[in-house]
């Protein structure tokens, strides 16, 4: 009689939405509720036409080039200006850091579309360069405020695997711009008629309007806090973070570094590279893109189901680690190479992407969860920057844009022993917070033993199903993660 009484809500878990049949590459999918399948399709379909956009800039580039009459030697300096734009997305995780993860996504959806429709009118390089950084600023945000999104709604031990699962899935405008691409020379306005598609998300601004809901941890969050009262209130979460967690934040801000310093030079530069040197033809991109992006976005889920798993510090070390290795084989290599290489490196980086979002955003509480995120971005952005900019010194330097690329990931590869000194992810081989609440692990600075009471404001109910604890679908809508101040006095007294 007792297996009656778990058996509903066993059987709403095992419901799983039609369109996962559509998704062989989310692999392992565990036992959701209905809203976090809701949650996370509704995430996934705003996400598809940033992605969309993030692609095209460098699969077009050769075209926007000569349709712009940009100088061969600016191609770098281009890229690193537009990348400037996720600088003020900062901004925006501020505030939804104090008015929600819900209102900013739909804000971030409606300029993010607005911006890539306008570049298809851009008259010259320096309007491009305006409506791309403004594109950017909104997209940074989107992509960010939806890692955080899964990371609240999904429990401890499916955490890595909804945020890869959102990420593969959004990865479906990158196949979209592949397959377009294929038809760049044959279209009326060429690359002008493939930013005019990014236009579509439009249509559907009704309805992420109405269906999409506020997170339960920041709900609950809000209800205790008071209303923000002038700019300076918006500011709050910037402050306590600075004060709360510095060394989390220079660490993860330091391997997010590194990893912009990589990757954004490398994927600027692969289509460019592929064309030249391989004599490749836009045909033979998209089918690259499209086969072999299917086999690469299996990295996003991997890497989230290991991490789940085996912690999300070994797997964001070990990807990190090999990609600067990949991406120098991927510039070396003779043409029959290329493509699994570009498989490998894509599978490896966007491996790193996931694992290393789903590992900052376990080291800080809800308060200003939003606000890391944006630092975080910031920092792999400067990385990217940076990376974009030594890559055009060193071209005036070795006169080749593929042994400067090599070059810098190459000193990036000997620093890999940094990641000896980043935080502790709480962590076992036999999943001891399997069953903890998001505000238990970042309350629990580092330290296996803590555990949560009642007295901190923490009820951690927990599921047996098959034998293996499982959190139930609102465990995160109890957790409050208390102010500082709290934290600092309860100490003292112990």
């Amino acid at each position: 009689m007792a297996s009656s009484s778990s058996d509903p809500d066993s059987t709403r878990r095992s419901q799983r939405p039609r369109w996962l049949r559509l998704a062989p590459f989310l692999i392992h999918p565990p036992a959701l509720t209905p809203r976090q399948w809701h949650v996370l399709g509704l995430i996934a379909a705003a996400s598809l036409f940033d992605r969309y956009d993030l692609a095209l800039f460098s699969l077009a580039l050769k075209h926007i080039q000569a349709g712009l009459h940009i100088a061969e030697g600016d191609l770098g300096m281009l890229g690193a200006l537009v990348r400037l734009g996720a600088f003020p997305a900062v901004g925006l995780m501020l505030v939804a850091d104090r008015l929600g993860r819900r209102r900013l996504l739909l804000a971030t959806i409606l300029g993010y579309t607005l911006l890539t429709g306008a570049t298809a009118f851009a008259p010259d390089a320096e309007t491009f360069v305006i409506l791309q950084v403004g594109a950017r600023v909104f997209i940074t945000a989107e992509l960010l405020l939806a890692a955080v999104v899964i990371a609240e709604e999904f429990g401890a031990n499916v955490r890595g695997w909804g945020i890869g699962a959102v990420h593969a899935l959004a990865s479906g405008g990158y196949a979209l711009a592949w397959g377009l691409f294929a038809f760049v020379d044959i279209l009326p306005s060429g690359w002008r008629a493939l930013y005019l598609v990014g236009l579509v998300p439009l249509a559907l601004m009704t309805f992420f309007r109405r269906s999409l809901p506020e997170t339960a941890p920041f709900a609950s969050h809000q209800a205790r806090q008071p209303s923000p009262t002038g700019y300076a209130a918006y500011l709050a979460p910037l402050g306590a973070l600075l004060r709360a967690y510095p060394g989390r934040l220079v660490a993860v801000s330091a391997l997010a570094f590194l990893c912009g310093f990589t990757e954004s030079p490398a994927l600027f530069f692969e289509p460019k590279y592929v064309q030249e040197v391989h004599h490749w033809r836009p045909w033979h991109l998209s089918l690259l893109g499209v086969s072999g992006g299917f086999v690469a976005i299996y990295g996003y889920t991997y890497a989230g189901w290991l991490g789940d798993r085996f912690g999300r510090k070994r797997v964001t070390l070990l990807c990190c680690g090999i990609a600067p290795l990949l991406i120098v084989a991927f510039y070396q290599a003779p043409g029959w190479l290329i493509a699994p290489l570009w498989v490998a490196m894509i599978f490896t980086l966007l491996g790193a992407q996931v694992s290393l979002a789903t590992y900052s955003a376990e080291l800080f509480p809800t308060s200003y969860r939003a606000t890391a995120t944006g630092i975080r971005s910031i920092m792999g952005t400067l990385g990217g920057v940076c990376g974009l900019a030594m890559e055009g010194l060193l071209y005036t330097t070795v006169g080749s844009h593929w042994s400067a690329l090599s070059a810098g990931a190459g000193y990036v590869s000997h620093t890999r022993h940094c990641g000896l000194c980043f935080p502790r992810d709480e962590w076992s081989r036999a999943g001891r917070y399997r069953s903890r609440t998001l505000g238990a692990i970042t309350q629990g600075g580092g330290k296996m033993g803590y555990t949560p009471t009642r007295q901190d404001g923490m009820h951690i109910p927990s599921l047996v199903l098959s034998q293996e604890p499982l959190l139930l679908p609102n465990a995160t809508r109890l957790e409050t993660e208390q102010p500082i101040e709290r934290k600092r006095a309860a100490t003292a007294c112990e």
